[in-house]
């Protein structure tokens, strides 16, 4: 199943420099989000990850990086919810419903479900569904390889989401809550967590 790594909202100094590990670890892909910031700090951030990675980023916000950088792709989200005239490209998008899912996967690469759980980095977003509606959507193939399940995801719940059919997990808070920016000197342990992800979701 696919493993996809969000960053944190915020950008911090040694940002690029983990990002850079973890596509040495073997990343596939990252979706750089970074809600109302300016474009000059995602700018500067791009220019610190190592050129050969740029592929590999998807970009939630100031779509025209995409191009300038080189980039993956584009992500579709409340702030942003139409790709630009004319677009080709990969895609993807937030949905917090399964009508939204059943509508925008016809279209896109994949999309988010979200929050599968209640969520690591945002305790005001708590889980949306029940599992009974999870498992009747499995059921009716709403939820299939073309959904990922985002928000609250930690190794310990892979396995549900594996059972599920999800076709992969995005990983935001479960990560980042390895490194404090603000005090830690080594980011060991964020990339001994990615490394327990990996194995779980079989990557």
């Amino acid at each position: 199943m696919k493993l996809i790594v969000l960053t944190t909202p915020h950008f911090f100094v040694e940002e690029h420099i983990i990002i850079n590990a973890l596509f040495e670890e073997g990343l596939d892909t990252l979706h750089l989000r970074k809600p109302n910031s300016e474009p000059i700090y995602s700018e500067r951030l791009l220019r610190l990850i190592d050129k050969r990675w740029l592929k590999r980023i998807v970009v939630h916000d100031h779509f025209y990086l995409k191009e300038e950088f080189g980039l993956k792709g584009i992500h579709l989200n409340q702030r942003n919810p139409v790709p630009p005239l004319d677009y080709k490209g990969h895609l993807s998008r937030t949905c917090h419903t399964m009508e939204e899912v059943q509508l925008w996967k016809k279209t896109c690469n994949y999309v988010f479900l979200s929050p599968i759980f209640d969520s690591i980095s945002n305790k005001e977003h708590q889980a949306a569904f029940t599992q009974a509606e999870l498992e009747a959507a499995k059921k009716s193939s709403v939820i299939n390889s073309k959904v990922i399940a985002l928000g609250g995801i930690t190794t310990r719940r892979i396995r549900k989401v594996k059972e599920l059919g999800f076709g992969g997990v995005g990983v935001m808070g479960d990560l980042w809550q390895h490194f404090d920016s603000h005090a830690s000197t080594s980011f060991a342990e964020i990339i001994k967590e990615f490394k327990a992800l990996q194995r779980t979701t079989g990557n």
